[in-house]
């Protein structure tokens, strides 16, 4: 599979739901099986999706609250579990710099509980304070800085055919996640509130509209959705600053 699919296991935030899971996204392309963020209820729902935690290859963190890390502990766990269905090729987990500190803190708590064999885990630090490149094997991956916490950043895959996926976690209006996102054919952006609700360091519909708007988005996917969403026409809020295509994310949905 050249073209890159998308997955998402998770559209909403901390806020206990039935029906979305905490922040996370799942992207597959050629060999690749890559999950951005981990928030609570990830591996359950890459099971649904038909993907098990082995057959995932790297893991991203936009950022590191809980409702975005907070299954890393127990997917770790899960894989030191003894039988035939081993981690085989290191799990590479990328994040920015500042990341290590925080999982050797929870190695500190966890101990052999997360800590795999030797070079099971690779760590891998971007720049969080401009735009950083990385090579996943022959995919090329491109961050950027995001205006939500020190440590955050925005992320964008290109597949073997060109086509490319943006990510973002948490994030308030951020020129240089409009500058990430040009021409990219799908970004998957929070949208965490109406607009009439706009919190700090979050965006709305509609400046997560415009914000593709002016990267010349051909598909936006409006995600991590606060209960206060479900109560708005978050479509026709995001279409005052944007006429592309719309998604409005749920769990389990798939997108190409």
């Amino acid at each position: 599979m050249d073209k890159i699919k998308a997955t998402i296991l998770g559209s909403g935030t901390c806020v206990p739901s039935l029906t979305r899971s905490a922040c996370s996204v799942l992207a597959e392309c050629g060999q690749h099986r890559l999950v951005f963020d981990t928030g609570p209820g990830t591996m359950h729902r890459l099971l649904e999706a038909g993907v098990t935690i082995f057959d995932v290859t790297a893991i991203f963190y936009s950022h590191l609250h809980p409702d975005h890390t907070a299954e890393l502990v127990p997917f770790l766990f899960a894989t030191k579990y003894p039988g035939t269905h081993r981690r085989r090729v290191p799990l590479k987990i990328i994040a920015g710099k500042g990341f290590s500190h925080f999982f050797n803190g929870l190695v500190s708590v966890y101990g052999e509980w997360i800590m795999l064999d030797d070079g099971m885990v690779e760590i891998v630090e971007l720049d969080i304070t401009k735009p950083d490149r990385y090579s996943l094997d022959d995919m090329p991956i491109e961050s950027a800085p995001v205006d939500h916490r020190e440590e955050s950043l925005a992320y964008k895959i290109t597949g073997p055919d060109g086509t490319s996926l943006v990510y973002t976690g948490d994030t308030d209006f951020s020129e240089s996640l409009i500058r990430l996102s040009e021409g990219a054919d799908i970004l998957i952006c929070e949208s965490a509130t109406p607009d009439e609700k706009k919190m700090p360091g979050h965006l709305t519909p509609s400046l997560a509209g415009e914000i593709a708007s002016r990267a010349g988005v051909k598909t936006l996917v409006l995600t991590h959705f606060y209960p206060e969403c479900d109560k708005s026409d978050i479509a026709n809020e995001c279409r005052k600053t944007y006429s592309g295509k719309i998604v409005l994310a749920q769990d389990l949905m798939e997108i190409t």
